[in-house]
Formats: structure tokens, sequence, C-alpha cells
């Protein structure tokens, strides 16, 4: 990121201006590197004679004018990204005319062109602070504008906006400043209602283009032309639909934002982006191949996340990043409740939900980098790696928990007097607290200190006795938090007692109440026979681990897991023994044994992929190395057995297949996935489309069936953008030294665009080969500094925290992360990547003695 505005900066920017409009003037004929880009901004400001400073990029001022007067252009500092705005009056107007650069990063303006048919496509990701590498602006979410925009482009390209176009006039004979005459057409795009600059957006491009329309709303879908074929447009449109009518219904708001256009872009950098009527997602979500209902229901949550925006950033913004939760959180609760109460997934949404992002929470919650929901937001680069696991699913769980305290009548009615007290301004924390206070008659600043103001996660644990019958004759609910972050919670929870019946682990009791403090009686419990399995938090209510008593834990590995009549349940007792694992409270031979033991009977296909990964992950790196690889056998057998069994064509079958390729290392699994790829071996059912087959091909390559030449051939065969990512990952497979090193030198000498980046990253750090990647331990900390200075945002932090040495697990790695920090004095967000990396490390080991010693 050009600059770094720092909190302070931005507070008294927007105490000094009051920004009315944009008028941005973009010229995308002139070439490949770089475009014209004019901005005529008006603003006040509330002290005469001020100064102050606009941002802008890595671009060529070539001339700004501030209320009629010349400025001096060598004034603009590239490295800072800032244009200095001497002597201001009350009202002024400026005007910038630049050169700014295209990226390949996705930051910016993004130039792809698409290697099938060489068509080239545009997509802009501004989010946190980069939308003045396209247009001069003072970019930070408070100083809100209206934001016109007109754009000159080849005349056979869709250009998509903010708002929809109310004039596109060709151009007869259009010669650029480099003289190339060309056919050109001029759009013109009315002014929006105010916006923060992050979420203004552009894109242009020879897209293909799929309209509807409800409710009154038109809405868009847009894809490259090379992947119109695979758009399932019916689909999208049908959650697009469903979204619209649920959140109309519990907002009280109607969309704000007129039209609804929907955008899966190349080489996209994140999931999606909330642009105001404008979406962009990551073009995986265009599924050229089978994909499994995992991820339909992903993209699904997807949509609805970037749709709850709409009200939830877009139509009120937080005042600063240090109230990004405002925006994420909710999005992703307002996501998965209309997913469980409006769409085909119904409330197994909630245990996905359960299962992924809780997940998610509760790993980033025990980093030391760990946060308060509400962070301390100091500076940008500060947010910048603050988009995690705390401020979308810690959040979001939080929240649930706030919604089973004050209910969900109460929580969203003061949702809808939030949405009518603050549209089109900018909020802090105690504006939603204060509208959630007076609708539900709950005082809730003991509440937001405790879940929003403090970090780390709970430990829930049952405690009992029994008598000679096997009654409870007392039981309690035991609270931890470590002495660093000692906050302890109040909760409301669930206890579920659940026995085996008929060989059905069904439940029996069920009692709900507050824990607070460190023990909680539970009097409810007392003289109730001791079951098969007691679990604390179940229904899910509460953000906190949970443990699992010697009984109940059995009862599981034991072949109980299998025998759950209910999803939820199923899903939380994965997650418990997936949190004892992680904690070494748990061997990883015991958790492997209950994987094998149970995940045949998951029918959820989103838990049975997650639980199969975890599995994964706990072997390669949790594992008594002198065990492992007879862990990855038994988990290999595992597999072949369920591929074996799996019914023909189900989702089942292809995530077995999936997962098998991942940890496939004997003679026989590598013969058995060659014979699937070459078609000697056919599984009833089971389509080898492009994307299994490289699936198969990395595998392949990784275990040294397949090399270069085999992953050119392939190439052949899917020359496409896709193709390039997944020929990349595979060459950076390849089990040999030079492999290695090749792929190493690509990636630091710093060309590889985003997307191609990513996808070496992967491939260089292959888990089934970690005594090639040794020798780059050291390397990494000799380039990391560099590279973190010189690279963007996004690229380094994709650098510093894929390529950092997670697989050379051993108290050396530690130390030396400690060195470096100690030395170099790293900023803060990157010695946040290098410590949350040490911390991996250093839990990986604790795992490895746990299971040694067993």
């Amino acid at each position: 990121m050009a600059g770094n505005l720092t909190r302070d900066e931005a507070r008294e920017r927007a105490r000094l201006l009051s920004v009315q409009s944009y008028a941005v003037e973009l010229d995308l004929t002139e070439g490949e590197e770089r475009f014209e880009s004019i901005t005529t901004v008006r603003f006040t400001s509330a002290r005469a004679g001020a100064e102050t400073f606009i941002d802008l990029a890595e671009a060529k001022v070539r001339r700004a004018v501030l209320n009629g007067v010349e400025l001096d252009v060598t004034a603009y500092d590239p490295e800072t990204g800032r244009l200095p705005l001497p002597d201001l009056a009350e009202t002024n107007e400026l005007r910038i005319d630049a050169d700014c650069s295209y990226t390949r990063t996705g930051e910016g303006l993004h130039r792809f062109v698409d290697p099938v048919d060489k068509s080239v496509y545009l997509h802009s990701q501004f989010e946190t602070a980069d939308a003045h590498r396209m247009y001069a602006c003072f970019d930070q979410p408070d100083l809100k504008a209206t934001f016109e925009l007109t754009v000159l482009a080849p005349s056979y390209w869709e250009i998509i906006s903010n708002a929809t176009p109310d004039s596109a006039d060709e151009l007869e004979g259009h010669r650029g400043r480099h003289g190339a005459l060309q056919a050109a057409k001029r759009w013109h795009f009315p002014a929006t209602p105010v916006l923060s600059t992050y979420i203004t957006a552009l894109c242009a491009g020879p897209y293909h283009k799929v309209t509807s329309e409800h409710d009154g709303i038109p809405l868009g879908l847009y894809c490259r032309a090379s992947l119109a074929e695979h758009l399932d447009a019916d689909n999208i449109f049908e959650i697009t639909r469903q979204g619209f009518d649920f959140f109309h219904g519990i907002f009280g708001v109607r969309y704000p934002f007129g039209k609804y256009d929907q955008l899966f872009v190349p080489e996209f950098n994140a999931g999606a982006m909330e642009n105001a009527g404008c979406v962009t997602f990551l073009e995986d979500y265009v599924f050229r191949s089978r994909v499994t209902d995992a991820v339909i229901e992903r993209r699904a949550e997807t949509i609805l996340h970037e749709m709850a925006h709409m009200w939830f950033g877009d139509l009120v913004t937080m005042r600063w990043w240090d109230d990004l939760w405002l925006n994420e959180s909710f999005a992703t609760y307002a996501s998965v409740l209309c997913q469980a109460e409006a769409t085909r997934w119904g409330q197994g949404a909630w245990t996905t939900f359960a299962n992924v992002e809780k997940s998610w929470a509760y790993r980033q919650d025990q980093l030391p980098s760990t946060h308060p929901i509400a962070a301390d937001i100091v500076d940008m680069h500060a947010v910048e790696v603050n988009f995690d696991g705390i401020t979308y699913a810690k959040g979001a769980s939080v929240l649930k928990q706030l919604v089973a305290y004050v209910g969900l009548d109460n929580f969203l009615a003061g949702v809808r007097d939030y949405f009518n007290e603050h549209s089109w301004g900018n909020t802090e924390l105690k504006d939603l607290l204060g509208a959630l206070e007076r609708t539900s008659g709950r005082d809730l600043s003991s509440w937001s200190k405790e879940w929003l103001e403090t970090s780390w996660v709970n430990t829930l644990r049952p405690s009992f006795t029994v008598d000679a019958e096997g009654r409870f004759l007392e039981f309690q609910v035991l609270q931890e938090a470590p002495a660093d972050y000692p906050t302890l919670r109040s909760h409301r929870v669930a206890i579920g007692l659940y026995s085996l019946r008929d060989d059905e682990l069904v439940r029996t009791k069920r009692v709900e109440l507050d824990v607070v403090g460190a023990r909680t009686a539970v009097a409810e419990l007392v003289g109730e026979l001791q079951p098969d399995l007691v679990l604390i938090n179940d229904d899910d209510l509460t953000y906190a681990k949970v443990r699992l008593d010697d009984r109940s834990l059995r009862t599981l590995v034991d072949g109980g897991i299998a025998k759950f009549t209910e999803s939820l349940p199923r899903a939380l007792s994965w997650s418990a023994a997936w949190d004892m694992t992680r904690d070494a409270e748990m061997t990883t031979r015991d958790y492997l044994a209950l994987v094998i033991s149970g995940v045949s009977s998951i029918k959820d296909i989103t838990v049975a992929q997650t639980v199969l990964r975890q599995a994964r992950q706990a072997v390669q790196q949790y594992a008594d190395p002198a065990w492992r690889s007879q862990g990855l056998a038994l988990l290999a057998s595992a597999l072949r057995s369920l591929v074996d069994g799996a019914e023909p064509g189900s989702d089942h079958q292809l995530a077995y297949v999936n997962a098998l390729s991942t940890v496939a290392t004997s003679a026989e699994d590598l013969a058995f996935l060659k014979g699937l790829l070459d078609g000697s071996t056919v599984l009833d059912g089971l389509t080898v489309d492009t994307d299994l087959r490289w699936t198969l091909v990395q595998s392949l390559v990784s275990g040294g069936v397949l090399d270069d030449e085999d992953i050119a051939g392939e190439l052949l065969r899917d020359a496409t953008a896709s193709g390039e990512r997944s020929a990349a990952l595979s060459r950076a497979s390849i089990p040999t030294a030079e492999a290695k090193a090749n792929a190493w030198s690509t990636m630091v000498e710093g060309k590889l665009s985003g997307a191609l980046l990513r996808s070496t990253i992967a491939g260089f750090m292959d888990p089934r080969h970690p005594d090639l990647l040794e020798p780059y331990a050291a390397k990494y900390f000799e380039e990391i500094g560099s590279i973190w200075k010189s690279w963007t945002s996004d690229s380094a932090q994709n650098f510093a925290t894929g390529c950092y040495p997670a697989l050379s697990i051993s108290p050396e790695t530690v130390a030396r992360t400690q060195e470096l920090i100690a030395e170099s004095q790293p900023s803060h967000a990157l010695k946040r990547l290098l410590l949350e990396g040490a911390d991996g490390v250093s839990r990986a080991l604790r795992a490895q003695a746990k299971d040694a010693a067993a």
C-alpha cells in the first residue's frame, strides 16, 4: 500500500474536511501499463487557510489545480502516495490530472489478459484503502461523498460501476494520446448516493452478461466470455432473490442502491467484495467442473454475506477500521441466518457455521496476535492483517450468543432502529449498542466489555460425581481462561445428555442456563443417570471451547459419533475432539481413530470434508514423526475403503477421491489415482473432469509418478487461466531440490501475478515433502524483511504467511523467528504474521509430544 494512513491522521482530516462529490474521468484506451485518471473533488474545510493532503498511489501527476490555482506537482510523493493541499478555502474544488498504473496483484485496478481469447478484463478492488490507486481521493471510510464516473473504453466492452450508466456514446475515429485509432465509447454514470471510497467500483471488458429482475431491482451477472458456458445463473439468481426477500423482511429498509450486479472476476485476491451495487467475486465460484454441495453452500453464504453488506457497511459504515467487525461480523451472522431461514440448507447452515466459521474463530483467537472483536487499529497496515477469524467468525459467533441473550425479535428491532437512525452515515460501537439496549431493555455495557473488548476464548468443562447407581450427585460447569487473558464471561448455554438407545445416540435431557464465573452448579442435573455423552454448549449457543469427559470421549471414539440422529451435536462433538487434539489433550492417533470410525456416518458433506482436512493436518503436523507414515497409511487405507463403498455419483464419492489425492503415498494408491487419470480405472458415477484431472495430476506429481512434461501436456488440454494456476501449483510440487529452487526463485523475483503467486506457494509448501523445504527456512528469514518493504500489501502478506517454514517443526524455527523480530524490529503487521507462524510450530511440537507419549 502506498503510504500508511494513521487513525490520528484520518481523524484530523475528518475534523477538517467534509467531502461533497467526486467526478472521475478515466481513459482506458491508453495502453497496457497505465490509464488516464482525471478527478474533480468538491469539499469544504472547517478552517480557511488550513492544509491537508489527498491520496493518489503510484501515479504520474501531470497537473493539479486547487480553486483555480496551479499546484506544484513536484510536491507529490509517490512513496507516500500523497499530494499536499495548501491554503484551503472554506469551499474548495480540486482537479487532478494523472496517469495511474494497472496492477496484477488484485489491488486497485487489476488488469488481466485471458489466455483463451486474449481479451482484456479489468476489475477494481479498493478495500481497505486502494481507491486512490484508480483516482485521487480522501481514502478513508468516514469521508463519504457522491461518485460520478465517466469512462472512455473500447466500444465492445461492458462497463459496470456502482450506478447504471445513463449514456454510452460511440466515438468515431477516436485516437488516444498515443495516436492509435480505435472504436471507442464514452460511458457516463450518474452520481451515486454518498459512499465511502472503498466501496466505489469499476469493472470493464467483454464480460458475458445475464440479466434478470426481482421486486423491482434489476439484477445482472457477469463473467469472462470464455467461462460463459459454466455460469449457473439460475442458482445464483435464486439465492439472490431469497436473500433480498429475507433481508427486506428483517431489516425494514429496502435495498438502497437501485440495481444489483454480481461479477465473477479473474485473479481476484479475496472471496468477494461488497462494492455498492457492483459486487465482485472470486472467479472460482464459476464451477468449470463438478463440485460438492459444500462448495455450492459456501458460494451461497458468500453471496448472502455480500448482500448483507449493502446494509451493514455500505448504507451504514464504520467510522474507522477499529469497528470493521460492524461490517464483517454482522454480514457473516446475517448470511447464515438467511441460509437457515430462507434457503434449502435450512438449519443445517448452523451446523456448517459451527464446524467451519467457529473452528476458524477458535484457531485465530488462540494465536499470540489475538485481539478484541472491537479492535485497536492504529493505521492502515494494522487493518490489512485484521481480516481474520476474529473479525468475521468470532464476531458472528458472539452475535449469535447476543441473540440468545436478548432474543431474536429484540435484536432485529434494534438493527432496524440502527439503520433508520444512521442511514448514509458512519457509526461506532456505541451507536449499535445504544439501539440494541433500547429495544431489548438490557444494559449491554458489561456484555460489551466481556465479549467485544477482550480477547481469547474460554474453555468449558463438565465436572461431576456419581453415586453407586451412576446418578449425578453434583454437576458443575467449569470455566477456564489463561493467565494472560483472564476474563471469565457470562455464557448462555445448553447442556445435552445423550444415551445410546437402539444403537442410536439420542438426547435424553436438555438444560439451558447461564454460566457465570469459574464454577456454575447445575442443580437440574442432580439425580440424573450419567449418560454415554455429556455435551456442554449443545445447540451451539455460545462461543467457547468445550471439553469432553473421559466416558463421553470414549463413547465417540468407540463408534458413538456415527450414531447421532442429528447433525449439529455430531458437528459439535467433532469440533470438541479437534480442539482437544490441537491443544494436546487428545492424541493424534486417537483423533485419527475417531475419524476413521466415524467419518462414513457424516451425511453433511461440509462437515465430512472439514473433518477429512483436519485429519490430514493432524497426521502431517501433529503426529509423532516416528508414527506419521503409519498414520498416513491408515488414513489412506480408510479413504480407499470409503471410495470403494461410496454411492456412485454422490458428493461423498467425489470428496473421498479428492481427500485420497492429498494423502496418497504408496505405490498402490498412486497407481489407483493414475488409473483414474488415464481411464484404465473407472469408478461408477465419477466423472474425471477438468478440475479433478488437475487434482490427480498434482497428487501424482507430488508422488513422483508424473513430471514437468506431463504437466505441460495437461496444460495443453486446459490452456486457461485456471489451467495456468494449476500447472504452477503442480510444478512447484515436483519432489526434487531443483524444482523447489526454481519455484523459490520465481516467487522471490516478485514478478508473478497475485493469483500465480498464491498457486506457486501452495505447491511449494506441499506437506508431503518437508525435507525438501528445510533449506528454505533460513532463506525465508533472509528475504522476508525486504519483500515486506518492497511488495504490495496483499502479495507481501501471501508470501509472509504462505512461505513461513511451518513444516520445519522444531524449536529452532521458533527461536529463529524470535531472533528476527528482536534484530530487525519489523512493523506491527509483519511481527504479527511471524508470531502467528511460530505459534503454529509451537502448537505442533506440543501435539507431537502428546502423541509420542502415547
